[in-house]
């Protein structure tokens, strides 16, 4: 085993819990936030389970995943932009459980969970799909056009499943206003999605027809 990976992943996994747990309990003002337990709790545990699965079979893309560094100057600006967005999304929905300002019923937050976890099994399938799958924009050596399975239906589902699991999460915090605040996801990661189409066009062997055979982007017959 990698030691070193191993440490590296655990270490982000920690900041992750701590960081998000500050984020929404300190604007709660409270820890019986029942919402942010229970975001934390679809989150981080089957993401604990995914890195364990990882770390065991597939090191290689555990190391890509963890990777954030990006190299394009676009995707560092698309980056920022979303920090923001989870920043403020966020601490508004720690405000709204402590002020009361909008309550969203519970069977929303009952179905949002239920699309969150649905998001993230495909999540894990994607990446079953996909070993290139890193989280910064580039090409890998021997690296080859996937067109099988969910990249045979769009060409980036990671992308799609992405704003599924970002769009349930306010709602399962349980705050409309923070669903505003991240509804700029589709929008910034559009910028993404363009950047990532030069560069894979121009570095990766047969993306171009791999474009003209899958017309469509994230959702199918849509965009």
């Amino acid at each position: 085993m990698d030691i070193k990976l191993l440490f590296q992943a655990a270490i982000k996994f920690t900041l992750g819990v701590l960081v998000i747990g500050l984020l929404l309990f300190i604007p709660a003002n409270t820890i019986y936030y029942w919402n942010g337990w229970l975001f934390m709790g679809l989150l981080f545990v089957p993401m604990l389970i995914a890195g364990i699965v990882l770390m065991i079979k597939n090191p290689e893309l555990l190391r890509k995943r963890l990777n954030t560094k990006e190299k394009e100057s676009e995707q560092k600006q698309v980056l920022a932009f979303s920090g923001l967005m989870f920043l403020f999304g966020f601490i508004i929905a720690g405000l709204n459980y402590r002020y009361s300002w909008i309550t969203i019923p519970n069977i929303v937050v009952i179905i949002a969970s239920i699309l969150f976890i649905l998001a993230y099994i495909l999540y894990a399938e994607i990446l079953r799909e996909n070993t290139y799958l890193s989280r910064t924009i580039e090409v890998q050596e021997n690296q080859k056009v996937i067109d099988k399975g969910l990249y045979g239906i769009v060409r980036h589902p990671m992308y799609a499943v992405t704003i599924l699991l970002f769009l349930t999460m306010p709602l399962i915090l349980g705050s409309i206003i923070s669903f505003v605040i991240f509804l700029m996801y589709p929008i910034i990661i559009s910028k993404r999605i363009k950047n990532e189409e030069k560069v894979l066009e121009k570095e990766l062997v047969g993306y171009t027809e791999y474009k003209s055979k899958v017309k469509y982007k994230v959702i199918p017959f849509v965009l």
